[in-house]
C-alpha cells in the first residue's frame, strides 16, 4: 500500500504473518499430537534403535516448529503497546522460516518412520527424500527464484520497492 505509514505497514505485515502461520500451526499441532501418542502404543517397544532415533528427530522438530509458530503471538502479548511492531515483524518472519524448516523435517522424518515400520528402509529413504525435496522446492526454492526475478515479465514481481533495510521487496509482500 503506497500511502500507509510505517506503523500501518508493520501492522499489516504482522497480520499477514499471523494469517500464514495459522495454516501451518494446525498441521504442526496435529502432527505433534500424533507423535506424542506413538510411544504409548504396543508396537513401539519392538522398534530398533534407528527407528527410535528417527522418531526422536520427528518429535523434536515438531516441538521446535510449534515453538516457532507460537512465538510471534506470544511475543506480541509481551511487547503490546511498546512500539516494537517492526522488530516483531522481522523476528516473526525468521520464526516462520525456521518453523517451516522444522515442519518439513518433522513431516519427512515422521513419514520415513511410518514407511520404514510398514515396509523397508529403502522405500522409506526414497519417500522421505522426495518429500523433503518437494517441501524445500515449494516452500523455499520457488519463492527464492521469485525474489531474484527482475520482474521483466510484468507479473507481481515487477513493482519493487525498498524495504526498511534497503533490500528490494514487492510492495504487496513487504
Amino acid at each position: 500500500m503506497k500511502n500507509e505509514s510505517h506503523q500501518e505497514r508493520a501492522d499489516r505485515n504482522f497480520v499477514e504473518l499471523l494469517q500464514g502461520a495459522r495454516v501451518a500451526v494446525t498441521g504442526v499441532q496435529v502432527l505433534f499430537a500424533f507423535l506424542l501418542t506413538v510411544p504409548f502404543s504396543t508396537g513401539f517397544s519392538r522398534l530398533d534403535q534407528a527407528d527410535r532415533w528417527l522418531y526422536f528427530a520427528a518429535l523434536l522438530s515438531a516441538a521446535f516448529a510449534s515453538i516457532c509458530y507460537i512465538a510471534p503471538p506470544a511475543q506480541h502479548r509481551v511487547l503490546f503497546r511498546q512500539g516494537r511492531k517492526e522488530t516483531l515483524v522481522r523476528r516473526s518472519n525468521v520464526y516462520g522460516i525456521l518453523g517451516a524448516l522444522a515442519l518439513a523435517v518433522s513431516m519427512t522424518t515422521s513419514t520415513m518412520f511410518v514407511i520404514d515400520y510398514l515396509f523397508d528402509a529403502t522405500l522409506a529413504w526414497l519417500a522421505a527424500g522426495l518429500l523433503a525435496l518437494l517441501a524445500l522446492w515449494t516452500w523455499f526454492g520457488q519463492p527464492a527464484l521469485d525474489r531474484s526475478d527482475t520482474g521483466s515479465d510484468g507479473d507481481e514481481g515487477s513493482s519493487h520497492a525498498q524495504s526498511s533495510e534497503g533490500s528490494p521487496v514487492s510492495s504487496s509482500e513487504e
